[in-house]
C-alpha cells in the first residue's frame, strides 16, 4: 500500500457509501484512510466497518467539524466530495490549505459558489478537478454531443434528465454542464436549450440529448446502471489529479486534444497512403 494514493471520502450518502464499498475493494492504486460526514450524522466517531457490517475495515469517519484533525491524522493526498454544495465549499477550503487535492463530484453549486470554489483552489496553489458528472461515460457524451452540434448548425437541442425521487437539484448539475457546454458555441450562444427532469423510483442516472432537424434527429444516451460508475470515474479523476496544481475538468483528465489530435493524424496518415497508391 506504501505507492497507493490515499483517499479521504467526503460524504457518505447513497453514492458516497457506494464509493467507499468500490473504494475497499482497490487492493493497489489507491487506499481509503478517512471518510468524512456531517456533524449531525449518526455516522461520525464510527468505524466505516460498523456502517458496512464488515468489522475488519478499519477507515474512521470524521465529523466535518473535525476535518482538519482528520486530515493531519490519516494525511490523505486527494479528496473525493460527494456531499452537498454548502459543506464541500467550506471543507474544500480546509482541504486546499492543507495541500489535499479535491476530486469535487457534488453538484448544486450556484454560479457564484463555483467561483469561490475556484478561487479557494487558486489562492492556496491546490488542484480541483470539477465534475458535476464524474463517469466517464457521461463525459463521452458530453464531447460527442458536442461535435454533433458543431455539425448540425441550425438544429433544435434539447435535454431530458432523468434520477431518482431522492435527488435534491433539478435539473441536474450534469444537464445544466451539457446545456452550458453547447451553448458556447456561437450559433447556440443565445439559444435557449430546454432541459426536462423527471425525479421517479430508484433511477440512478439517465441523460439524453436529442438534437432535432425539419427531417431528421439524433439522440445521444447515456445511462448509468449502477452507482459504480461514479466510483469508478471517481477514482480514475483521483489518479488524475493526484499530482497536479490547477483546475481542472474531466475533459482534462480523459484527454480529449490528445484524441483529436490522434484521430486527424490517423487520417492525415490514410489519404497519404491513398495518394502513394
Amino acid at each position: 500500500m506504501n505507492n497507493s494514493i490515499k483517499i479521504c471520502l467526503s460524504g457518505l450518502g447513497r453514492t458516497g457509501m457506494q464509493i467507499a464499498k468500490y473504494l475497499i475493494e482497490q487492493k493497489q492504486e489507491f487506499e481509503l484512510v478517512s471518510c468524512v460526514c456531517s456533524p449531525s450524522s449518526g455516522k461520525a466517531g464510527k468505524k466505516l466497518g460498523e456502517i458496512l457490517n464488515c468489522h475488519d475495515i478499519d477507515v474512521p469517519i470524521y465529523s466535518s467539524n473535525d476535518l482538519e484533525h482528520c486530515i493531519f491524522n490519516t494525511k490523505p493526498d486527494v479528496a473525493i466530495d460527494f456531499s452537498n454544495s454548502t459543506a464541500a465549499l467550506k471543507n474544500a477550503e480546509i482541504f486546499s490549505k492543507m495541500k489535499v487535492n479535491i476530486v469535487m463530484g457534488t453538484t448544486g453549486f450556484t454560479k457564484d459558489e463555483e467561483e469561490k470554489l475556484v478561487s479557494i483552489v487558486e489562492k492556496n496553489k491546490g488542484a480541483i478537478i470539477l465534475a458535476p458528472n464524474i463517469t466517464r461515460g457521461i463525459n463521452a457524451m458530453m464531447f460527442l454531443s458536442n461535435l454533433a452540434a458543431k455539425m448540425l448548425g441550425g438544429y433544435d437541442i434539447e435535454i431530458i434528465e432523468m434520477h431518482h425521487n431522492k435527488k435534491l437539484d433539478s435539473p441536474s448539475g450534469t444537464a445544466i454542464k451539457l446545456a452550458n457546454e453547447l451553448k458556447k458555441f456561437a450559433e447556440l450562444s443565445k439559444k435557449s436549450i430546454p432541459i426536462s427532469s423527471v425525479r421517479a423510483g430508484g433511477i440512478v442516472g439517465n441523460h439524453k440529448i436529442m438534437i432535432v432537424g425539419e427531417n431528421d434527429m439524433i439522440e445521444i444516451t447515456h445511462q448509468s446502471f449502477s452507482r459504480n460508475a461514479f466510483a469508478e470515474g471517481a477514482l480514475f479523476a483521483a489518479n488524475f489529479i493526484f499530482d497536479k496544481t490547477g483546475i481542472f475538468e474531466m475533459k482534462d483528465a480523459m484527454n480529449y486534444k490528445q484524441i483529436i489530435k490522434d484521430y486527424l493524424d490517423e487520417e492525415n496518415n490514410r489519404k497519404n497512403k491513398l495518394v502513394e497508391v
